[in-house]
């Protein structure tokens, strides 16, 4: 039986050592890196909640300063609604014999301010041209069949 041998000139070198690839930078870069990135983040969220500061105080500053105007114009349109109710209730009840004018609704000598509520027309009501217009077409219905 014949052995196995080596081959001539030997065999190559057993390699031993460890042949990993490159794997980045030592630790302290890491570590600079990311803490300069987190110091940019943070300046840059510190700098906008400087600002939302800022726009909330110019805000509320605007707010402040308007609230006046906008007073003064509410009250007025009160006075206005006000009057207008007046000449509105003389007409309605100009023929009615015992009416006090302004009666007091509450036992008071106090001013009350009058609340009113907006609602939007309702869809169901007609106006007078729009229901003269259905009931003339109704008629020359009847007359058409008559």
């Amino acid at each position: 039986m014949v052995q196995d041998l080596p081959p001539k000139g030997g065999y190559g070198p057993i390699q031993y050592k460890r042949n990993l690839p490159f794997r980045g930078f030592r630790p302290r870069t890491y570590l600079f890196i990311v803490t300069a990135v987190c110091s940019y983040g943070m300046a840059v969220a510190l700098s906008g909640v400087r600002e939302r500061r800022e726009l909330a105080r110019e805000k509320i500053w605007a707010r402040i300063h308007l609230t006046p105007m906008l007073q003064a114009e509410a009250d007025r349109d009160d006075v206005r609604r006000y009057y207008a109710n007046i000449e509105r209730e003389k007409e309605l009840m100009k023929d009615i014999e015992n009416w006090e004018e302004r009666s007091r609704i509450y036992n008071s000598n106090r001013f009350v301010r009058p609340t009113y509520t907006v609602t939007p027309p309702s869809k169901a009501l007609l106006t007078e041209k729009e229901y003269n217009a259905i009931v003339a077409a109704e008629d020359a219905l009847k007359a058409g069949k008559a």
